[in-house]
């Protein structure tokens, strides 16, 4: 298994130390997890994934995995930000099945199990920064988009990447009030969703992704503001037009599509200069991108930055 440590992020960015090293002994589980993964485990019984531990030493500032999981957007769950932790106690994210269909020679319609063995998982430790000025560090286990990409063929007319989440009032209440026009929809441009970046997230801290973060599967493009990470995915579709957007769509005049971090380009209500790390008491500055900006800045070389927004 390939493991890839972000370039960009020094020892004393990583997150929670006294949990993260708790890894191995996610690893040493193995044997159980096969079994405990295909039954579709909970926050509070999370299976271990099969992917080698990460040996860089961690650093002491941390956003420990209780953060994660309770302080959180996913509005499928509620819009207040412990809802998610609160609510998705008895949602099971198996059985799963994912399809990827639109403009592509060989669409897919595959349980999440297969397709979590149907490629090596990387960890992945990145920031993660909400349009709301709150950030976080995360190390993420899941598989580049772009593999899955590569393996349905689309069309040289496929410009844009849907992504739409898991529509059910019964399991998921705070889809019961119509805050968003259900079910939530993100896309990306093509060269955006093939970006080396960009993580089809499966996992953090070496178990599988925790209901709160969007279980069984969700997206993570690190340069982009946390709306732009669509969770529970049911559905992936390849397009010759730009997709409506859920928060786009909602607020226009506060959302755009691209969603890229700007700390130039303030939020109307709000600055975008500076954000409030967890667990940190002081604010930092932000960076363009999201510290990413070497790796992504190029796809966007003569657009308005306002636009970008």
């Amino acid at each position: 298994m390939l493991i890839r440590h972000a370039p960009d992020l020094k020892d004393h960015d990583v997150t929670d130390q006294g949990l993260y090293l708790r890894r191995r002994e996610f690893i040493a589980a193995g044997a159980a997890a096969g079994t405990a993964l295909a039954l579709g485990a909970g926050p509070a019984e999370a299976a271990a994934l099969n992917y080698s531990p990460n040996k860089m030493p961690i650093g002491d500032k941390p956003t420990p995995l209780k953060d994660i999981t309770s302080y959180n957007n996913f509005y499928e769950f509620g819009t207040n930000k412990d809802d998610p932790g609160n609510n998705s106690k008895a949602f099971k994210p198996r059985p799963w099945t994912v399809t990827i269909d639109g403009l592509v020679k060989k669409p897919l319609r595959i349980g999440i199990d297969d397709l979590i063995r149907r490629y090596p998982l990387e960890e992945r430790i990145y920031r993660m920064r909400c349009v709301e000025a709150w950030s976080m560090v995360i190390p993420w286990v899941g598989f580049p988009l772009a593999r899955l990409i590569k393996d349905v063929e689309p069309t040289g007319q496929a410009k844009y990447v849907a992504f739409e989440t898991l529509f059910d009032p019964r399991r998921m209440p705070g889809q019961r009030d119509n805050v968003i026009d259900w079910p939530y929809r993100e896309a990306l441009r093509m060269d955006e969703a093939n970006n080396p970046l960009t993580l089809l997230a499966v996992g953090l801290y070496g178990q599988t992704l925790p209901n709160p973060d969007g279980a069984p599967i969700r997206l993570v493009t690190p340069w982009k503001y946390g709306f732009k990470g669509g969770k529970s995915i049911v559905k992936i579709s390849f397009t010759d037009r730009q997709p409506k957007t859920s928060w786009n769509v909602l607020a226009p005049s506060e959302y755009g599509f691209y969603g890229n971090v700007n700390p130039e380009v303030d939020h109307p209500r709000w600055s975008q200069a500076t954000e409030r790390r967890i667990g940190e008491f002081f604010r930092r500055k932000t960076l363009p991108f999201n510290g990413y900006g070497d790796q992504v800045a190029a796809m966007y070389k003569g657009l308005d930055p306002k636009t970008l927004y």
